[in-house]
């Protein structure tokens, strides 16, 4: 198993290889289950996601978040993730994605420790998430990393809440 480096964002390489990521992602929950991919192509279509896409320096700038990417030995990008405020207290993570040939080898779990190690250093004194019900990996990852279920934390249309769940976790 080859090392796995993780940086913080801030070349625009960087940040072209986290968004073809978060393509990636996207394209993976089309596929995923049907009401993944309704849910991705309600709330998530094309020029909408475009923007996000464009937005991410802003939305998760530092202090009050970040985006790491994940790449190998030699250079590739393998996933990425990212954090940023709610509130003074609360952390958000987002768009953890790891690309299909580095499952397996720990990179969300050290993405999310990242993760989580930087909200805490920023004084944040809480941690949450959302993710689907499909994803059984990533819930065990979180309960794993020390997340507990939680209701949600911020709001959510009727619709989509029920193909959701969402973890917290002290820092």
């Amino acid at each position: 198993m080859s090392q796995i480096t993780l940086t913080e964002v801030r070349k625009p390489a960087d940040l072209d290889a986290v968004r073809q990521l978060c393509w990636a992602y996207r394209d993976f929950l089309l596929t995923n289950t049907e009401i993944d991919r309704e849910i991705t192509e309600t709330f998530y279509p094309v020029p909408k996601y475009s923007a996000l896409m464009d937005d991410l320096p802003r939305l998760h700038a530092r202090p009050q978040g970040t985006i790491l990417l994940a790449r190998d030995a030699d250079g590739t990008p393998l996933g990425c993730g990212m954090t940023h405020a709610l509130d003074a207290q609360i952390s958000e993570i987002k768009r953890v994605f790891v690309a299909d040939a580095a499952r397996g080898r720990g990179v969300a779990a050290q993405l999310c420790e990242a993760l989580i190690a930087q909200a805490k250093s920023d004084g944040f004194t809480r941690i949450v998430l959302d993710t689907s019900k499909s994803l059984h990996a990533a819930q065990r990852l979180y309960t794993r990393l020390g997340f507990a279920a939680c209701g949600p934390y911020q709001p959510i249309p009727p619709e989509v809440l029920p193909e959701l769940l969402f973890y917290e976790r002290p820092l």
